[in-house]
């Protein structure tokens, strides 16, 4: 059971994520508040502030938990900051990132700087996750060359390495640089040794980003000092917490946080499985990516999945089972990309042999269900994956059973550092690999997504949202974030093809005909990518297809490139460009689907600001935006057309749903600013039922007298001949259309005069005087 919100939680209503970064920096985001502000959100919501690796382009990476970053204009820009924000009546959230710090430049991180030239002797040494046992901290930034060492010098009492520069210990700068860097803490080795060697704890498997032990009080209080200092004073209301399932103890580290900051609004970035609930934490919820998956899902038709997958088995001639898929892949996961953390676990396993116990470990964690396993739910999915690592590898039974012990045993230290591999392994085993090779129906590979769950009818989003209005109110909902895999427009318009699967399935052959690849499961990611995206820089759409097909592993990958795979990918792309034929068809057909794909846009983007939570938007996104992952995702944003497109949207009348993108801001400014001026509208959470043959088109539910109303699979909708005499139970009184202004005056209405101009609606009490401005 997850718990009620605290009747003090702080009034953070709605957000607006801005990607803060050098090249656009505080004093350029203090320029936007009077336009957040016109836009109807409260709180700007920042990536993270605090010093990062230089030239860091997304500040997950800090090196220094003291300052706020000077290249986004340290400590005098976020005061400036602060004064543009108070002076347009905005609050602010800002992102934390308690489970690492960036390595990747020594020099610009004081303390691993310190714990390089120190060894166990430095007062850092405590702070980063080091198994000293294991002998010297192995540094993974050599080439993977025998002789790599010898371009290693010393200049300036410093060990160099190209451009890299590491330190040396006191009285051991004597003699050539091989011999002093033999005599140092560290060992430099080879970056593919990264993986399978490391003696300090990593994120995933990102060797420049070393794991920190907030578990440890001294270092909380050291990391989080200045964040802290902020919420103190009332300049910051509410703090997003990167990645807690990385940490030792998250339930703990929470517990701590709350009871630092007791009048912030927190929210963690946990992913949920499907079904998974958030544990009882002394939180106000997630960042939103639950949310995601059940609004989009919504307009996703489940009746095309038996065609969906009948064309992945032709395309990729066999069929694809997901749960062994990413079985697969984590199993990989566990085995390759972590497996300096695995040898960690085994290791720990000293009443079991070393080589068994990994892979009984491996398997465990490849099996596990969700994430990482909390109370009370923690001991069923190590159950349950206990069942499936046994029924797959019978001959590990005795082992299995051994260990399993153990991860039951809440004191065992394997217990303890078991679940921060299982988050990792599912990370980067379903997230960055199966997502990219299970290319059934890609709108549905998106972070807290199932693929395997193809569509979410209306009963079962009606069911989540009201559970959600009862026990995590204030938690965010998102469509868009700089971790998503595509834009929410991209997947809006991907929904499309569920509702014409046999016509997609006949382009597919066709264009893969035309320009094949050998990996056909690719292709057909490929395809459908561009088709979401279109029209998209040639260069956006090279670059996506290399870092997903690196993803991937299947083809190509990271470590090791497959150049003739890849010059045939990038030939697939180019003659979507160049093929005069394929250019006409691929284009003609995005054409096609666009508007329709718009109005999943519009339905998709009306019930995630309007459903029970705190909404977010992401930058960009209230115009149309067809971003695919990062960085593409992380791209600078036209704010001046943004600005002037509201200020034409505020005087004159409702504009066309085209191709500018004015109607989404209208959703979205005109929803925005309903839920910050009369926020009792936004207090329940009821399924408002459609009448007639064409109920199933319609979503709509009153939040407490705010009544939003969405179309859904509006090609069926218009095969069946439109709304006909399909009509909405609205309320007695008078309500008032924000995005139209018209007015109706309750009963049944019917939704082809309600939906006539718009495919969505947004509903006030006209006897309120609610104005949209």
């Amino acid at each position: 059971m997850s718990s009620t919100p605290r009747p003090d939680a702080p009034r953070v209503g709605t957000t607006y994520r801005v990607q803060v970064r050098p090249g656009f920096d505080l004093d350029a985001t203090a320029e936007l508040a009077d336009y957040l502000a016109g836009l109807g959100v409260t709180h700007l919501y920042s990536a993270p502030l605090l010093t990062a690796t230089p030239g860091s382009a997304h500040g997950y990476d800090v090196v220094d938990h003291r300052a706020v970053n000077p290249e986004l204009g340290g400590e005098a820009a976020r005061q400036r900051l602060l004064r543009a924000l108070r002076a347009a009546g905005l609050g602010m959230v800002v992102d934390i990132v308690p489970n690492h710090a960036g390595v990747a430049v020594p020099a610009a991180n004081p303390a691993w700087w310190d714990v390089l030239r120190r060894g166990r002797d430095s007062a850092y040494a405590g702070w980063f996750d080091v198994d000293w046992d294991r002998g010297r901290l192995l540094l993974p930034v050599l080439a993977d060359t025998p002789d790599a060492l010898d371009d290693l010098k010393l200049a300036d009492g410093e060990l160099r390495y190209h451009e890299h520069r590491f330190p040396v210990a006191d009285d051991t700068g004597d003699g050539s640089p091989r011999e002093v860097h033999d005599r140092q803490h560290y060992e430099l080795v080879s970056w593919r040794r990264g993986d399978t060697e490391l003696t300090y704890r990593r994120f995933f498997a990102v060797s420049d980003l070393a794991g920190l032990r907030v578990e440890d009080p001294e270092v909380f209080a050291a990391t989080h000092e200045l964040v802290l200092r902020w919420a103190a004073a009332g300049e910051v209301d509410g703090i997003r917490v990167d990645h807690p399932d990385g940490l030792r103890d998250p339930s703990a580290y929470l517990a701590r946080l709350r009871a630092a900051a007791p009048d912030a609004w927190l929210v963690v970035e946990k992913i949920l499985e499907y079904g998974e609930e958030l544990p009882d934490w002394p939180v106000e919820g997630t960042t939103g990516y639950d949310a995601l998956a059940a609004v989009c899902g919504l307009f996703v038709d489940p009746d095309a999945e038996g065609d969906f997958t009948a064309l992945d088995t032709h395309l990729v001639g066999r069929h694809t089972s997901w749960q062994d898929l990413t079985h697969d892949t984590k199993l990989a996961a566990a085995t390759r990309l972590l497996s300096a953390e695995l040898t960690r676990l085994a290791a720990l396993a000293d009443d079991v042999e070393h080589d068994a116990a990994r892979a009984a470990l491996a398997e465990l964690a490849a099996a596990f269900p969700v994430y990482r396993g909390y109370p009370p739910h923690g001991a069923r999915h190590l159950a349950a994956a206990r069942a499936e690592a046994g029924r797959r590898r019978p001959d590990l039974t005795a082992v299995l059973d051994a260990l399993t012990r153990r991860l039951r045993d809440p004191d065992d230290e394997l217990a303890k550092r078991f679940p921060q591999l299982t988050g990792a392994v599912m990370a980067k085993g379903v997230e960055d690999t199966a997502f990219y090779r299970w290319s059934r129906f890609v709108a549905l590979n998106e972070v807290g997504g199932s693929p395997a769950h193809f569509g979410v009818p209306p009963a079962e989003f009606h069911r989540f949202a009201a559970v959600r209005q009862v026990r995590w109110p204030a938690s965010m909902t998102t469509l868009s974030t700089h971790d998503t895999k595509r834009s929410e427009d991209v997947r809006a318009r991907l929904a499309v093809l569920s509702e014409l699967p046999g016509r997609w399935a006949d382009l597919v052959a066709r264009w893969t005909a035309r320009a094949p690849l050998p990996d056909r499961a690719f292709a057909h990611l490929l395809w459908q990518t561009a088709v979401g995206a279109w029209p998209i820089e040639r260069e956006r759409l090279h670059a996506y297809v290399e870092k997903a097909a690196r993803e991937a592993s299947a083809s190509t990958s990271w470590a090791d490139p497959d150049p003739v795979f890849e010059r045939a990918m990038h030939d697939v792309v180019d003659a979507m460009y160049d093929d005069a034929q394929l250019h006409a068809e691929l284009t003609a057909f995005a054409d096609e689907i666009a508007p329709v794909g718009w109005s999943n846009s519009l339905g998709q983007k009306l019930v995630q600001l309007a459903m029970p939570g705190v909404p977010d938007t992401y930058q960009g996104t209230e115009l149309w935006d067809n971003s695919l992952v990062d960085p593409d995702n992380r791209r600078p944003v036209d704010f001046a057309v943004r600005r002037e497109l509201l200020a034409r949207l505020d005087a004159g009348p409702p504009p066309p749903v085209d191709a500018g993108g004015a109607a989404k801001l209208l959703v979205v400014s005109r929803t925005l600013r309903l839920r910050r001026d009369r926020p009792e509208l936004f207090t329940g959470y009821r399924p408002v039922p459609a009448h007639g043959r064409a109920g199933r088109h319609a979503l709509a539910f009153d939040r407490g007298g705010a009544v939003a109303v969405a179309t859904r699979l509006p090609l069926g909708l218009a095969r069946a001949g439109g709304w006909g005499d399909t009509t909405l139970s609205l309320p007695v009184h008078e309500v008032t259309d924000l995005f139209t202004g018209r007015s109706y005056s309750g009963g049944q209405t019917p939704l082809a005069d309600l939906l006539a101009t718009y495919p969505v609606a947004l509903l006030a009490p006209t006897t309120e005087s609610v104005e949209a401005s």
